[in-house]
């Protein structure tokens, strides 16, 4: 599991806000790092800085490690099309971001959980690799007779769900419809100085 996984908000209070928009999450009453001088740590961060702060942004929201980062900007970057636009869309096109998405899991955490231990279908087929990208048309399921606590957690999902998904919450199947287009993927990240942050 990514180290990202670990200590799941200490980097929510780090930036004063949660990534994922959780109002449970401790950076809601104390939007400072932690530590004694944690109120005292604000300053003003450099050019480098701010690059890497939507870096870390990105890979603590989707839970990767750098090397998974890394590995899909160089896909992303290779071939024809706009760099962060397929960078954004691969990540939010991963198997545990769009179970995620649909709101069969309360957390991306939990999303990686339910398909690492083979909760999760993809077209009728059994898949336990969160990286697995989902295409246009497939649908995300979970089988209700043989994942009944994962079904019951399913379907008390709230989440609002994206222009680019259709989410059948009582059958417990999703379909991605098409891809996402990059102002209605959720994520308050400035794609562009992550590229620029790989690209110096």
């Amino acid at each position: 599991m990514p180290t990202a996984s670990r200590a799941k908000h200490k980097f929510c209070r780090r930036i004063g806000q949660c990534i994922w928009g959780d109002p449970k999450c401790p950076s809601v009453k104390r939007p400072y790092a932690a530590g004694p001088h944690g109120k005292g740590r604000r300053v003003k961060l450099s050019t480098y800085g701010e690059l890497l702060m939507e870096k870390q942004k990105l890979k603590n929201y989707y839970a990767i490690s750098e090397k998974q980062l890394q590995i899909a900007y160089a896909k992303a970057k290779a071939g024809t099309g706009q760099t962060h636009e397929k960078l954004f869309r691969s990540l939010e096109q991963r198997l545990d971001a769009m179970v995620f998405r649909a709101g069969f899991a309360p957390t991306i955490f939990a999303a990686k959980q339910f398909v690492n231990h083979g909760h999760i279908l993809v077209d009728g087929k059994r898949i336990d690799r969160s990286s697995c990208l989902v295409k246009e048309g497939q649908v995300i399921s979970i089988d209700a007779a043989k994942s009944p606590a994962i079904a019951e957690i399913a379907k008390k999902g709230n989440s609002t769900i994206p222009a680019y998904m259709e989410v059948d919450l009582e059958n417990l199947k999703a379909t991605l419809t098409r891809a996402p287009q990059l102002e209605e993927i959720p994520v308050s990240v400035k794609i562009m100085s992550v590229i620029e942050y790989y690209a110096r």
